[in-house]
């Protein structure tokens, strides 16, 4: 792991690969943010912003209490589909 800091730019660029990564560790066990980031090599700072974006649109929520630094676990949600009639 580099210890440069990404510019913002290019850690959304890879928003859509590191969701699917993120997802499927959650779909197998619930996290914290920490755990997220050693799990997929980033640094936090990256994986916070990832995680906020799915939290967001219903991705992941909190489960439980804040661990004691603070951090919740974060579970897959699966996404209901949209009916068209």
């Amino acid at each position: 792991m580099s210890t440069t800091k990404r510019d913002m730019r290019e850690v959304m660029r890879d928003e859509m690969i590191m969701r699917d990564r993120i997802l499927a560790i959650l779909k197998e066990e619930n996290k914290t943010v920490p755990e997220i980031a050693e799990a997929i090599g980033v640094p936090e700072y990256e994986t916070v912003y990832w995680m906020m974006a799915m939290r967001r649109y219903g991705m992941v929520e909190e489960v439980g209490r804040p661990d004691i630094d603070g951090y919740f676990k974060y579970e897959f949600r699966e996404q209901e589909e949209e009916g068209h009639e």
